[in-house]
């Protein structure tokens, strides 16, 4: 029988002191999310975070997204609140900037417009490099401390100053693309085209061998004859970035300062089976549950991911039934929370009917 579980969290640092509940109740023949917050020991503000009645799986999903989203905010389950440190999740108290996707007819209009830049999106993770006095740690896209790959780490340490530097970790290499903080100065309410001129004349006076500048096209026919280029190297996609816009942490609810085109599917999907064979069946959340999107063979150079990881996966399409077409493993991701594996990151083949 399914668990109505509660949990209630904690939080106190200076003048703040709240507390968050988050609670799963049996309702009709579902369940629901309902929360409870506010500063302890006033009236509580409540609200729902499902508008209907969703299977118990969903219902779970959304209870621990919730709970640990607060976590990482340093809520704790202990009633004095002190923010948890020194920990697998320990927080960075910086959270990168986060891009919202584009179609091909907002990519022309990008491409023209000289007030927007471009950069090629690399395919790894997002990290955010920061060197302090005596110490070199990485921050992933949830603003949580990770682990630094020793040849970023090497190379930052050889750099001058003390600096946070946001980019794409693939392997043992750094793609940098942008300059938050240099020598204590906070660099983010700058515009990027004076951030981007930082972050080139710091890793010119260290010539990092594990840190690379992620090149940046202003001119409209530069930019049209690299995204040409990109698209036929079968890179990732493109990034835009409007030139005289400071750094937003977090991603916009619609459009954004920065905004990113794939040229190829991807989608963060949760393991559902291991198969014979070096293979897995994947599988996606919506309102009526976990839905299966067919498996995916897992090469020889990556270990077979458990049940219940996150995964990556690049595809060409799904078809109707939501399998997907020509699926390719691309690893696991310890970045993504399976509440963010939903159904609506499916890309369809475009009919006669859609080109009409």
């Amino acid at each position: 029988m399914e668990e109505c579980k509660s949990t209630s969290l904690y939080y106190r640092e200076g003048s703040s002191d709240k507390e968050y509940h988050v609670r799963i109740e049996a309702k009709d023949n579902g369940f629901v999310v309902n929360i409870a917050f506010g500063r302890r020991g006033s009236t509580l503000s409540t609200g729902t975070k499902t508008s209907a009645p969703v299977y118990y799986d969903a219902a779970l999903m959304i209870f621990d997204k919730l709970v640990r989203e607060k976590k990482a905010k340093g809520y704790t389950e202990g009633e004095n609140g002190t923010p948890y440190q020194h920990t697998d999740k320990e927080v960075s108290g910086l959270v990168p900037q986060l891009l919202n996707g584009i179609d091909e007819v907002e990519v022309a209009r990008l491409t023209s417009n000289p007030s927007w830049g471009m950069q090629e999106k690399k395919d790894g993770r997002r990290l955010v490099l920061r060197s302090e006095p005596g110490s070199v740690t990485g921050i992933n896209k949830k603003g949580l401390i990770v682990a630094v790959p020793e040849t970023i780490a090497r190379s930052a340490v050889e750099l001058p100053g003390y600096f946070v530097i946001d980019g794409e970790s693939i392997g043992d290499y750094l793609h940098a693309f942008d300059l938050l903080f240099l020598n204590g100065e906070d660099l983010r309410p700058k515009p990027y085209r004076q951030r981007y001129i930082a972050l080139l004349n710091l890793l010119a006076g260290g010539l990092p061998k594990h840190i690379k500048i992620v090149s940046l096209w202003t001119d409209s026919m530069d930019k049209a004859s690299w995204l040409h280029t990109l698209k036929q190297q079968k890179a990732e996609g493109i990034v835009f970035k409007l030139m005289n816009a400071p750094y937003t942490a977090g991603r916009p609810n619609s459009g954004g300062s920065q905004l990113k085109h794939k040229f190829v599917a991807t989608l963060s999907a949760v393991v559902a089976k291991v198969n014979q064979q070096r293979s897995v069946g994947l599988r996606l959340l919506d309102q009526e549950g976990w839905q299966p999107i067919g498996n995916v063979t897992i090469p020889p150079n990556h270990k077979v991911p458990m049940v219940g990881a996150v995964v990556e996966v690049r595809y060409l399409y799904a078809v109707p039934d939501g399998s997907l077409y020509q699926p390719v493993y691309l690893g696991e991701r310890s970045d993504v929370d399976a509440t963010e594996c939903v159904v609506s990151q499916l890309k369809f083949k475009a009919t006669e009917e859609d080109d009409q």
